[in-house]
């Protein structure tokens, strides 16, 4: 059985690109021809990264096309999150474990997407909200993670950390990850966590360089709730996918569960896709190329 369902002929797509990749916006400009070559009723706008959110606010799209690396994915299908969107990946980047369409193969690709011929990825995002003294400071939707660190300095923070209620361990480390299933491929891979599905809809806890603490990643269920209260005398700061990042007090709460939004991500293979790209991302490592 095909994986792929028959979806409506897209009429208003947004293409954003990220402007610091060199070639971003001349790749941008050929995928919007082709995008016009094969649906000539189809509305076309192109948005750079740092326009877009404020843009999809007032304006209704059938799919969006971001063109980066994953940071750029990520960023898009926030915004596009609350208005159930869903997004297409051309990674421009280094890792682009997110992305289904690479600078070199879109052509084919995006012609099986323009003539309804995918199916929609639902990615887990996590809720998060900060307090201080009963009161909330923040809250956040994440598609990666969201951690707690010390933010400078030699002294590690010191994290009092619950699950649904009920203690689990203080952990003395240089901080706390809690990711989803596809923020189990970023900081918490390399924090030494276990590789998660896609679909799974767990909830991960990866301490950071802890000190005589539990050591071993955690892996939650559906639906867990993780509290964490911070007692730190140096400076810490809470992160929400890298992007917003809030400076956390002594005991400070910051509380976790399972998001009521879906990141929507748009693919064109088979659903074995996850494995043969972790593996081919993993065995030629990236990160360590220059240039």
């Amino acid at each position: 059985m095909s994986d792929q369902t028959s979806h409506p002929i897209p009429r208003r797509i947004a293409l954003v690109f990220n402007p610091a990749v060199s070639d971003a916006e001349a790749i941008t400009r050929k995928i919007g021809a082709f995008v016009q070559s094969h649906l000539p009723d189809c509305k076309v706008i192109t948005y750079s990264q740092k326009e877009f959110p404020a843009a999809i606010r007032a304006e209704p799209y059938d799919m969006v096309v971001a063109l980066g690396g994953d940071g750029t994915l990520l960023r898009v299908s926030h915004a596009c999150s609350k208005k159930e969107i869903p997004v297409l990946g051309v990674n421009l980047g280094r890792l682009g474990f997110l992305a289904e369409l690479q600078r070199d193969n879109w052509p084919s690709r995006l012609e099986q997407v323009l003539a309804g011929k995918y199916w929609i990825e639902m990615r887990m995002m996590l809720h998060v909200q900060q307090e201080r003294a009963e009161r909330m400071l923040g809250e956040w939707d994440v598609i990666n993670e969201c951690a707690v660190t010390r933010s400078g300095g030699m002294k590690m923070v010191r994290l009092e950390t619950a699950v649904d209620g009920q203690p689990l361990t203080t952990y003395a480390a240089d901080g706390l990850i809690t990711a989803t299933p596809t923020g189990s491929t970023a900081y918490a891979l390399a924090a030494g966590g276990p590789i998660l599905p896609p679909e799974l809809r767990n909830i991960l806890l990866i301490p950071v360089a802890p000190h005589l603490s539990v050591e071993r990643a955690i892996v939650l269920p559906d639906g867990a709730a993780v509290t964490i209260r911070i007692h730190t005398e140096a400076p810490a700061v809470l992160s929400c996918d890298g992007q917003h990042q809030e400076e956390v007090l002594n005991h400070d709460r910051v509380l976790i569960r399972s998001s009521d939004l879906s990141a929507r991500l748009i693919r064109a293979q088979g659903r074995g896709y996850f494995y043969r790209n972790i593996a081919a991302r993993l065995n030629r490592n990236p990160q360590s190329e220059t240039g």
